[in-house]
């Protein structure tokens, strides 16, 4: 038996996938307009992309701008262990930590409901719930696993 509450709603998002292939970012700019676009409401973004290397450069950055006193948002993905990893937010306590599972569920069913069951892929709708998180939560820098 998982632990997790999240897990239930994070395997339902799954089944919102859509049947035909769409390439466009129609979906996901329509679910974050629905959300008050919290892409609007985050600390400055440092995109982290490239073929290898993203998660560990994500740490070292995390590292340094912690070091600094900054107070820092990540997303990466996948995940290792549980989805949790993939969002990690701001604390007054140095280091970001992983987003708790009370807050996880919370955020995925707001945006489960507010994609009022239109179909969209994991990654996008886990993204923009990753994004109404960042927008909730005060923090300096936010470094985002692009690709």
């Amino acid at each position: 038996m998982n632990p997790y509450k999240s897990t239930v709603v994070l395997e339902e998002l799954k089944k919102l996938h859509p049947l035909l292939i769409d390439l466009s970012l129609d979906r996901i700019h329509l679910l974050l307009e629905r959300l008050g676009r919290p892409q609007d409401n985050l600390p400055p973004v440092i995109h982290v992309a490239g073929t290898n290397g993203k998660g560990s450069t994500i740490a070292f950055l995390k590292a340094i701008f912690s070091s600094y006193g900054k107070r820092v948002h990540s997303y990466t993905s996948p995940h290792l262990i549980n989805f949790h990893e993939r969002i990690q937010l701001a604390s007054d306590y140095g280091l970001a930590q992983h987003i708790s599972d009370d807050f996880l569920s919370h955020i995925l069913n707001h945006v489960n409901y507010v994609n009022n069951r239109s179909p969209i892929t994991f990654f996008e709708i886990t993204t923009a719930a990753a994004l109404v998180a960042f927008a909730q939560i005060p923090a300096d820098i936010l470094l985002l696993e692009v690709g």
